[in-house]
């Protein structure tokens, strides 16, 4: 009686390691692939709107929350590429939403506007602060010379480190990878912008997306942007995982 029980919690013991193992495994394959439909909805919303291809945002607005975004989600993508491609860009995507949203109302749909941004209660000083932020994504300490444009331009120094990385990268809507999906988006929908694109790739990695995913991401740009900017965005990231190795 006392082997049959012995026996019985062994092989329960095995079906649940074989369970964990396989739900380890899914979880690993899963943040390894491909990007989600979510994430490529983030990919196109922040492309499209960076060069004002509202009719096709419309689309696209449609589609990420079909797949799963929420209304705050996007709304903050929208208000984050602003710092990339100014207010104008940003604007006019927020109201091709809002356009979006009194169509799907219209229409019964029940769209979920999902969490907003906690309040802030850091008191340190915000430059302080975003020095962290920018530590934490580029993985080195900022104890070093200021790059030249900074030194020409203190006033740039401060709005890049108190605003963007304070004010911004703080929102805790999205999460640091899907804020730098949405700025690699925007910067190679731009273009000829090779040094940002090469750094803010750079961070991608670092803060979880795979090469095989920014891989998918170049793809994307390629039906957002047209071919010449992917083959751009392409080289590029060749370059940076070349360098990761």
């Amino acid at each position: 009686m006392m082997k049959r029980i012995f026996y019985k919690n062994r092989i329960m013991g095995l079906i649940v390691l074989l369970c964990v193992c396989s739900t380890q495994a899914q979880s690993t394959k899963d943040s390894n692939g491909a990007l989600r439909p979510a994430q490529e909805s983030m990919v196109k919303i922040a492309s499209l709107t960076a060069q004002g291809n509202l009719e096709q945002l419309s689309d696209e607005l449609n589609h990420g929350l079909d797949n799963g975004l929420t209304v705050n989600e996007i709304k903050e993508v929208l208000v984050h590429l602003y710092a990339y491609c100014g207010f104008p860009r940003s604007i006019r995507g927020l109201q091709t939403f809002l356009d979006v949203l009194d169509d799907r109302k219209e229409k019964g749909i029940k769209d979920t506007w999902g969490r907003e941004a906690s309040a802030i209660t850091d008191t340190r000083d915000k430059y302080d602060r975003g020095i962290e932020t920018l530590e934490e994504l580029l993985q080195v300490k900022m104890d070093g010379p200021k790059p030249a444009y900074q030194q020409f331009s203190p006033a740039m120094d401060v709005f890049l480190k108190e605003h963007l990385f304070a004010d911004i990268f703080e929102r805790d809507v999205l999460t640091y990878a899907q804020r730098e999906l949405t700025t690699i988006s925007v910067i190679a929908s731009l273009g000829n912008l090779d040094p940002m694109l090469r750094s803010h790739l750079s961070i991608s990695l670092k803060v979880g997306h795979t090469p095989e995913q920014l891989k998918a991401f170049v793809g994307i740009i390629g039906t957002t942007a047209g071919k010449e900017k992917a083959k751009a965005a392409q080289a590029v990231l060749r370059a940076v995982l070349s360098d990761s190795q």
